[in-house]
């Protein structure tokens, strides 16, 4: 049967010739840059592979191993690197090479060999999302049944039914699941987990450049408790890792696995072949010189997209927010209205139902759609196929997780294109004037700090619920140690808890003391843990769920909540029930939530002058409300209405940076207050701009806002703060 017009490739080079003649398009090239294609470094598969896996492998049409793939084999074996670098028998194994390069292997082959040759043996596999824990079973389901194995390997998370949860404990040598319901589902309750942690030989993290700022500083608690539950079954698993690139990948992992660096074997060299790859940098015309204001970033990224889906271009386009990709979706498919179909182009992001999630992903793998338009959600290493073009709409604020989007394509040897359109922001126009930063830069380092006291605090309760720990006041080699504390700091923290009637002190041993279930109070990501359920009024059903943030700024009433590239209107909110109801619209408008947001100093931790000015950083509470909304116009963007919102606050912990500028300074440089306003407004922004190019963090994750006194009437003139508690 001939394929249909729509799905006939018509090829990736025909359209950057196109580009690079045209009058229009060609010119907003900031950049352009070919990356030479790079061979495959193969070796012969490890002549201890148990034969059932050397066939599958043979099945698969594998003949030799990637360099890094024999590397990672036998070091979690055991054995000497065959390259003489890493140390012998590492506590942690960390994989740092490109998207597509083969990195589960390096986890499958070592854990199912241990377990052909044990069958008692077990491992647990950590995603950072339930989207990838899903995907790898799939992939490791594949490898065992061409093995033609009997190895259970199962899910564990907040979907798995009751039946096979209990299948999972008592069965399964095989656990994957996520750092959430490791930390309440799990370790709370490892008596029943027994045989898994008695045979525990290894622990999987994969993408471990997600674990930083606050989730990762939790991360590295919930792997101290992890440890220290193995270590009271008797075992001490070895700890394979995963990660994009970054500019500390062996620190970071020693960091969060709480071991030296000296025992953290750096595979950082792919054996993977890489195909030739195009990059451009499209900086959208000058619209408003005078503002430095240029087009649409949203409509020049649709429209360059839209050349690539009518050359049959395999393609990807990542937005900034949820937002963001509702509406490219919308232009994309009206810009190519009649030409492809509308379920050949697909949005991906969180809200999303994870049936209508694993759909997507699977249109994607077997070539069903064409373009996928995402969030972040996609940036993580779910198999979505072959996939040859890649759009960032907008700089993702930091060179790692560039090039982490860019690696989705060109997942084999054939030619890839990479695009970033710029936005008028000073962050993109920075990087547009001088992309080398983004070209020549090494990734940034991803930061943790397990030492924060309150998180620190929260864990320790959950580890001392889990175990009892045993800190006799004259010390000994029976005294436990928590985490990263010396026997004196864990004492004085337990005694910290005992005296606050948490833990009960009887002879040297802290027992949990209370009828509270501490894990359950403490939150991972620092979102609230109950989604919001969106209903279609009209059929009944549900069609999506937001996080509790989310909700304010999506599901007000009357917001237009965009979902596939259809618009429903928000009827009602039910904040005690958690739900949403919604009816399908057609406007013209979509809406934008206005917040406003009040920041209260707690403590200030330093202060000092800096010349007539005063920064400080501390402490603070960041109140934040939506207020109203905007009716922004489709297309145009213009501002055609406005409403009210009522409600409820959203309260939040952080750490600020804060910088108080002296009237009477503003008054002599003849500014005078609106003047001053929009000044320090500059330097907000500008802080954010440097704050976003130094730190591996998203533009989101830091906020600014302006007031009118200082520190000392605890309302800061000028503060740099994360969305989050914590951070």
């Amino acid at each position: 049967m001939p394929q249909p017009p729509w799905k006939t490739r018509k090829g990736l080079d025909s359209v950057i010739e196109d580009w690079t003649a045209s009058r229009v398009i060609q010119p907003c090239f900031a950049a352009d840059r070919f990356f030479e294609p790079a061979e495959a470094q193969n070796v012969a598969v490890p002549d201890g592979l148990a034969p059932a896996l050397r066939e599958a492998l043979t099945k698969r049409s594998v003949t030799s191993l990637y360099s890094h793939q024999a590397r990672a084999f036998a070091l979690a074996r055991g054995l000497d690197d065959p390259e003489g670098e890493a140390p012998t028998a590492p506590r942690c194994i960390v994989v740092a090479t490109p998207t597509a390069s083969g990195k589960s292997l390096c986890f499958h082959l070592p854990v199912l060999q241990s377990i052909v040759e044990d069958p008692d043996a077990r491992a647990i596999y950590v995603f950072p999302t339930k989207a990838l824990s899903r995907d790898q079973e799939n992939s490791l389901h594949g490898l065992i049944a061409d093995a033609e194995l009997q190895i259970p390997a199962v899910v564990y998370d907040g979907d798995t039914p009751g039946d096979a949860r209990r299948a999972a404990r008592e069965r399964s040598p095989i656990i994957l699941t996520n750092p959430d319901m490791l930390h309440t589902g799990i370790l709370p309750h490892h008596a029943n987990w027994a045989k898994t942690f008695q045979a525990l030989r290894y622990v999987i993290l994969d993408e471990l450049h997600t674990y930083r700022g606050v989730f990762g500083s939790h991360m590295a608690h919930v792997i101290a408790r992890l440890r220290r539950i193995a270590q009271f079954h008797g075992s001490d698993p070895v700890f394979l890792c995963a990660t994009a690139t970054i500019g500390n990948p062996r620190t970071h992992a020693a960091r969060l696995v709480n071991v030296p660096e000296s025992e953290v074997a750096l595979l950082d060299r792919s054996g993977a072949p890489r195909g030739p790859r195009r990059f451009f940098f499209y900086n959208p015309p000058v619209v408003n010189e005078e503002l430095g204001i240029r087009a649409s970033y949203l409509k020049s990224s649709v429209r360059l997209a839209a050349d690539l889906v009518r050359a049959k271009v395999s393609t990807i386009v990542f937005g900034q927010s949820r937002n963001s990709v509702e509406i490219m979706l919308k232009y994309l498919r009206d810009r190519l209205d009649g030409e492809v179909p509308d379920d050949a182009i697909m949005a991906y992001r969180g809200g999303y139902l994870p049936a209508d999630r694993r759909e997507i992903e699977r249109g994607l793998r077997e070539g069903e759609i064409l373009c996928v338009v995402a969030t972040n959600a996609l940036e993580l290493g779910i198999d979505v196929g072959e996939l040859q073009a890649v759009v960032c709409a907008g700089y993702p604020g930091s060179v790692a997780a560039t090039w982490q989007r860019f690696g989705r394509a060109g997942r084999r040897q054939e030619m890839s294109v990479a695009l970033l359109v710029g936005r008028s922001s000073p962050l993109d126009q920075y990087l547009a004037r001088d992309p080398e930063f983004l070209l020549g830069s090494s990734a940034e380092e991803a930061r943790i700090d397990p030492d924060n006291v309150e998180v620190l605090i929260q864990h320790l309760k959950c580890a001392a619920f889990e175990i009892p720990f045993i800190c006799p006041e004259e010390g000994g080699a029976e005294h436990d140690r928590y985490a990263g504390l010396d026997e004196t700091n864990t004492r004085e923290a337990l005694s910290f808890l005992a005296q606050h009637g948490v833990l009960h002190e009887a002879g040297g041993r802290f027992h949990w003391s209370t009828d509270a279930y501490p894990a359950n109070h403490v939150s991972l990501r620092n979102i609230g843990w109950d989604n919001f359920v969106i209903i279609d009024v009209a059929h009944g059903r549900t069609i999506a769920e937001l996080d509790w943030r989310a909700t304010h700024t999506m599901l007000h009433e009357q917001a237009i909540y965009q979902h596939d590239g259809e618009q429903y209107q928000v009827e009602r909110l039910d904040f005690e029930n958690h739900k949403a109801f919604v009816r399908k619209v057609d406007p013209d408008y979509y809406t934008d939530a206005m917040t406003y947001r009040w920041v209260n100093v707690i403590e200030l931790e330093t202060k000092r002058e800096l010349g007539p000015a005063t920064c400080a950083w501390g402490e603070v509470s960041v109140i934040e409300k939506v207020v109203g909304y905007k009716k922004i116009k489709f297309h145009t963007h213009e501002n055609v209405g406005f409403g009210d919102v009522r409600l409820p606050d959203m309260q939040m912990h952080t750490t600020s940076f804060l910088l108080t500028v002296p009237e009477g300074l503003c008054m002599r440089l003849g500014m005078g207050r609106a003047g001053a306003i929009e000044a320090m407004r500059g330097i907000g922004r500008a802080l954010e701009t440097v704050s976003c190019l130094a730190l591996l963090c998203e533009p989101n994750d830091i906020g600014q806002t302006l007031g009118d006194q200082g520190p000392e009437e605890e309302v800061p003139s000028r503060e740099g703060q994360g969305p989050r508690p914590g951070f």
